[in-house]
């Protein structure tokens, strides 16, 4: 183990990243930075949106409604004035429920734009405009990546969820963003790492709602901590090194260097990646390579006799279970390689379109389910997660076979959306809740977001006008 620290508050790694975060600037990050955060605040803004008709948020919303008091925090969509820490929880669950925001992937998976719903919420408390909003989504990023890195292997392989590590992060964005010094911005990430561990299975075997709303909820415990901390309440400063902190519970092996060296030096989002397909990470590269070859070749699902892919043993474990030849929900749908393969033999497309109950059940789809094999190649995982391999191959009735190999999706930062794709996946996703102008002029401030006075301003213009 890395990265051992003294027992003072003042030498624990909490509070190394806790100085870093209070004395960032805007002025300190280059624009090739600020550029990704704009990116990502689009494609996170249009998540959200298509979020906004999804049941999940529709029951979340009717319970914070009873729950929430009122308060300086918009809701995207409604644009209702919620508390902050409700409305953080609420936006954060519109970006995340369609499982189509940002990913990064090495050794644990996580999806950092969860946390830019904080961000927000925490701007429009203090009055604060675009520049702070730039800079908490940079610092979300930042942390949340390299956490990620930290574990080896990724506490994932342990057993439990990233929403864990999110918890350490929040904290730091909201804090932030509500000006509180480091000592305290320290203190708010001990009062919501120390409370808030969760337990892989949301994400094992038959899904439920619970699998998209755990990192929400970790984004939530993260404005709660830093209000409490604001006021004075103290929480443990050696979450991560010490007696009994992350690494002490969640052994055996970490990085802890990882999370503070070269801080400024690079950024880590640039490294994260954009989803073209609204499924589980893993999904995607085999995905795009079965898509190349049925359409590449102009086949139809009556022709495809078997659709072998060989890919990670995680891959296997996670997404090929046996409930994941019977889905039922979309939530078991969308982290179900069968079904996404068979949606992509039967349909030629993989879009939120294709995680209707009616389409879950379409017996065109499911007739391809058990044509599809995931086999756990250990040659692949030797390469994981440095490249996102995946081997597939496609027999046809006739006796003809297509193969082909791909090492990262569509979205990857090796492959990245194009401003025009992040657009188009905005529209998309926007169109039945906004109209054509009002997605115009919420775009336009996105992408001129460091001239904005208001984040406000930001999140009414984020409002459904259908």
């Amino acid at each position: 183990m890395a990265g051992t620290a003294t027992d003072s508050s003042t030498g624990t790694i909490t509070a190394e990243m806790a100085r870093w975060a209070a004395g960032l600037k805007y002025e300190d990050i280059p624009e090739s930075a600020v550029r990704e955060a704009r990116r990502f605040l689009l494609d996170s803004l249009g998540c959200a949106l298509g979020g906004y008709a999804q049941e999940d948020v529709e029951i979340a919303l009717e319970v914070l409604d009873e729950i929430g008091g009122e308060g300086p925090g918009t809701v995207i969509g409604s644009g209702a004035k919620m508390d902050v820490v409700s409305a953080a929880l609420a936006n954060a669950l519109m970006v995340r429920v369609m499982d189509y925001n940002d990913i990064y992937w090495q050794q644990d998976p996580s999806h950092p734009s969860d946390i830019i719903p904080a961000a927000m919420a925490c701007a429009e408390r203090t009055g604060k405009g675009g520049r702070e909003l730039i800079v908490g989504i940079i610092l979300g990023h930042e942390f949340e990546m390299r956490l990620c890195e930290a574990a080896i292997p990724g506490i994932r392989e342990r057993g439990w969820h990233h929403a864990t590590l999110t918890a350490f992060v929040s904290p730091i964005v909201a804090s932030r963003l509500l000006d509180l010094p480091w000592e305290q911005i320290q203190h708010a990430v001990g009062i919501s790492a120390s409370r808030h561990a969760t337990l892989g299975a949301v994400t094992a075997g038959k899904l439920t709602m619970m699998k998209n709303t755990v990192d929400p909820m970790a984004t939530q415990s993260g404005v709660l901590a830093a209000l409490l901390a604001e006021k004075g309440y103290t929480g443990p400063e050696h979450v991560i090194e010490g007696k009994e902190g992350i690494v002490h519970c969640l052994g055996p092996e970490w990085d802890l260097d990882v999370l503070t060296d070269g801080l400024g030096e690079s950024w880590r989002i640039e490294r994260c990646g954009m989803k073209a397909f609204p499924t589980e990470a893993l999904t995607h590269t085999p995905i795009s390579a079965v898509l190349d070859l049925i359409l590449g070749n102009d086949l139809s699902a009556d022709e495809v006799a078997k659709v072998r892919i060989r890919s990670t043993a995680r891959s296997a474990d996670i997404l090929a279970d046996p409930s994941k030849y019977d889905p039922r929900s979309k939530e078991t749908a969308d982290h179900s390689l069968p079904y996404v393969i068979a949606a992509a033999i039967a349909d030629r497309q993989v879009t939120p379109l294709q995680f209707t109950q009616a389409k879950i059940m379409d017996p065109k789809i499911r007739a391809q389910l058990q044509k599809v094999e995931v086999i756990a190649d250990p040659e692949i995982e030797k390469v994981f997660p440095a490249l996102q391999r995946a081997d597939v191959e496609v027999d046809t009735t006739d006796g003809r076979t297509f193969s082909t190999r791909l090492d990262f999706p569509k979205g990857d930062p090796r492959n990245p959306l194009s401003d025009s794709e992040i657009e188009a996946k905005f529209d998309a996703l926007a169109a039945p809740v906004m109209s054509s102008s009002a997605a115009a002029r919420l775009k336009d401030a996105v992408w001129n977001l460091e001239t904005l006075d208001s984040v406000t301003e930001l999140m009414e213009l984020a409002q459904s006008d259908r």
